[in-house]
């Protein structure tokens, strides 16, 4: 008999392990919103999704940071 249920992604062994732990405290009506938003967009895995999103930020603003050759109002002109 087969069972019915969610099937798991299997993580390739070429991804290492998370093994450091971060832990962000947040107000009800912090986790309010992020349930709310979790809900709308029918996202089931909140960690996968609160890191991607963190990571997309910093990786944004890493990238954005970074020095050029010209500043923004020369490469405008």
């Amino acid at each position: 008999m087969v069972a019915k249920g969610k099937t798991r992604k299997r993580v390739p062994s070429s991804v290492p392990p998370r093994k450091q732990r971060m832990v962000c405290l947040m107000s009800d009506e912090e986790i309010r919103i992020v349930e709310r938003y979790l809900e709308k967009y029918k996202i089931t895995n909140k960690a996968r999704w609160l890191r991607e999103t963190v990571l997309t930020h910093i990786h944004q603003q890493l990238d954005d940071d970074y020095p050029t050759l010209f500043n923004e109002h020369e490469m405008r002109r």
